[in-house]
């Protein structure tokens, strides 16, 4: 496979996390959705019990609390399943820099794929005052059959509209399609997962689980 084939015939695996509020944040879920021949497969959740509470700000977002996670594994002891999850495919997120970050503290060693950055695709095919997840689910209708109870900022939810975010913009940007040379000169992610996360890259309310907030 060369980069200049069509974007389908690439695997790809989209991401998103949701985190503790500690600084830097912890895992605390986690959401995988392939992408194959350009079809979205099912997507793969996990819980993980991070190694400090999880914060009032953070429950705030996503609503898991500590005793949603008082049962749950460990970072390492689902790490080997996430990683053969995640295999050799393209990683693909909204803001992906952020769930970068994050799980590169949960799987030490860890050799990130290349990637692709949904909200850098979307500025290039529409003009929106806002790119933020929720705005491009409400102006492209990505959330049409959801199954009831997924809610946004809960990561299987995020990955899955990210998902379809991903292959509309793929399918869309060119006639016949993006290549996957394309996609990645494109989407690739504006800075590295050292770097920090600004808002301007993906919606406030995500990255209030990065910074300290009053208390209530």
């Amino acid at each position: 496979m060369t980069r200049d084939d069509a974007w389908s015939a690439a695997d790809y695996v989209v991401v998103d996390v949701e985190g503790s509020g500690a600084q830097p944040p912890q895992l605390v879920e986690l959401a995988l959705v392939p992408v194959h021949q350009g079809g979205i497969r099912s997507a793969r959740t996990w819980l993980v019990r991070p190694p400090e509470p999880i914060t009032w700000q953070a429950r705030r977002v996503h609503g898991i609390s500590n005793d949603d996670v008082t049962d749950a594994p460990r970072a390492e002891e689902v790490a080997e399943e996430v990683l053969e999850a995640l295999g050799d495919s393209i990683l693909v997120g909204h803001a992906v820099h952020v769930d970068v970050a994050v799980l590169s503290r949960a799987l030490p060693g860890w050799a990130v794929p290349d990637m692709i950055d949904t909200p850098r695709l979307a500025r290039r095919a529409f003009d929106l005052p806002s790119y933020s997840l929720s705005s491009l689910v409400r102006h492209r209708r990505l959330d049409a059959g959801m199954p009831p109870g997924m809610r946004l900022h809960r990561a299987g939810y995020d990955a899955t509209v990210t998902a379809r975010l991903f292959v509309d913009l793929a399918s869309t940007m060119t006639p016949g399609g993006a290549t996957r040379d394309a996609l990645l000169s494109t989407g690739g992610p504006a800075r590295s997962p050292a770097q920090p996360a600004t808002a301007h890259d993906a919606d406030q309310t995500i990255f209030d689980l990065f910074r300290p907030l009053t208390a209530p």
